[in-house]
């Protein structure tokens, strides 16, 4: 009956943060999080500042334009994060048992799409990869909402949302000038993220396959770094930074998976 409840209807179509603020003595789990939280906190702050041009700019190599579009397979490979934003939301309707952070991990890749595509049509344009970053650091913040619930407990993961949504934004917005707090929510949120893959989940958790985004996450990386390689190897015909995307896109898919699985009746 529950499942065609409009009021559960509505409010799994709509991306929302925390519902209401369960207060409490912290489980030994959320002990160890807070911990790792801070760590992070203290370093993204007080660790020395890498400046913009201390950071390797990586060239992509793959140029050519079709149809007027420049940068062709760095800009089109963009549309599989719509097509997994759009497909993942689409799971989400008349839902109402989702993990934390599960909508706005969805729609975050929906817009890593526009950004990203913005920045590969001129990615000479440096001020367009805050653009790039504003829709990464949104998902991100989903997808370690999502962890958290998963692992933890349904208040670790809103407030893991809440803080990674605020701390993502503006490391993506002061990236352009310091760099150091981006790369403490990039690495230092996997890192995070891997621990809570390797804890059991809790009693009631969907069983979203953390391991899995993970490996796409990395393979996506290993992409991006063998961009030139993968262009070679494949005759000019693909870029790594293409499959790149292709990859991180791909990410989504353990998430939609569990929600298929698991649809509501």
């Amino acid at each position: 009956m529950r499942a065609h409840d409009p009021d559960h209807a509505t409010a799994a179509r709509l991306p929302s943060m925390p519902r209401r603020v369960r207060f409490g003595a912290p489980q030994a789990r959320e002990k160890y999080l807070i911990g790792a939280l801070l760590v992070l906190a203290l370093a993204a702050l007080l660790a020395p500042a890498l400046p913009v041009a201390a950071w390797h700019i990586p060239h992509f190599v793959d140029g050519r334009a079709w149809l007027g579009v420049p940068n062709t397979g760095d800009v089109l490979s963009n549309l599989a994060f719509l097509a997994m934003g759009v497909w993942g939301i689409e799971r989400l309707r008349a839902r109402y048992d989702a993990p934390v952070g599960a909508s706005w991990f969805f729609v975050g890749l929906i817009l890593t799409c526009l950004g990203s595509g913005f920045y590969h049509l001129d990615p000479d344009v440096p001020q367009r990869l805050v653009a790039d970053r504003l829709g990464m650091a949104v998902a991100f913040a989903g997808f370690l909402g999502i962890a958290a619930s998963e692992r933890i407990s349904v208040r670790a993961g809103e407030a893991v949302l809440v803080l990674m949504m605020i701390a993502g934004l503006l490391a993506a917005w002061v990236a352009s000038e310091n760099l150091t707090p981006w790369v403490v929510v990039q690495f230092g949120g996997v890192a995070v993220a891997v621990g809570l893959a390797l804890t059991q989940p809790r009693p009631g958790a969907l069983g979203v396959p953390l391991g899995g985004v993970i490996f796409f996450y990395v393979l996506a990386k290993l992409f991006e770094l063998g961009d030139v390689t993968v262009f070679e190897a494949t005759g000019h015909i693909v870029s790594g930074h293409t499959l790149k995307h292709l990859a991180a896109a791909m990410a989504a898919w353990p998430v939609i998976s569990t929600l298929r699985n698991r649809r509501v009746d």
